[in-house]
């Protein structure tokens, strides 16, 4: 359970509104981003360890390593919480990140194959789900969004694929 309410969410729809996620995504992605850079920190020990004299030098950049390299993902796992936004119009799902490298996907309901939801252990504890979106071509041919309610992640995903059924029913029969 959380500790902080979300703010109020609308149902996604057609209003072509840009949505956040939830509040509760923020601890998945700080602890994945603490955790993320734990791995390397402690790798960054063993050479520090050997290479740098004296010892007392040698303890103390290992320990400002596990300390910051940590706290440096939790940071940036945070800002990357902060700027993902995503939305569902007439014309498919979108999805933005990111503030200095801004990236924004686009994929129309014509492109879309197949839906899927994933929920792994971490998600689960928070409520939370990812959505896959795999489409038509080579070239970036699954879309992702983790951090999404898990309720609004099956609303989402059943009104995409309600959208790509009724395309796929109004197209002329050739």
């Amino acid at each position: 359970m959380s500790a902080l309410p979300d703010p109020p969410s609308s149902t996604p729809g057609l209003s072509g509104d840009w949505q956040p996620l939830p509040l509760r995504a923020r601890a998945m992605f700080t602890i994945t981003g603490v955790f993320g850079f734990l791995v390397p920190a402690l790798v960054a020990v063993i050479p520090i360890s050997q290479l740098a004299k004296p010892a007392a030098f040698a303890a103390t950049l290992a320990v400002l390593s596990l300390l910051m390299l940590p706290l440096l993902g939790a940071w940036l796992a945070r800002k990357q919480y902060r700027h993902t936004f995503w939305k569902l119009d007439g014309v498919g799902f979108a999805m933005r990140r990111g503030r200095l490298w801004h990236s924004e996907t686009c994929v129309p309901t014509t492109r879309v194959q197949h839906l899927d939801l994933k929920r792994g252990p971490l998600e689960r504890r928070f409520r939370l789900a990812t959505l896959v979106i795999h489409t038509a071509g080579t070239r970036d041919h699954a879309v992702t969004l983790a951090g999404l309610d898990e309720d609004e992640a099956e609303r989402l995903r059943d009104r995409l694929a309600r959208q790509v059924d009724d395309e796929a029913g109004a197209a002329p029969a050739g």
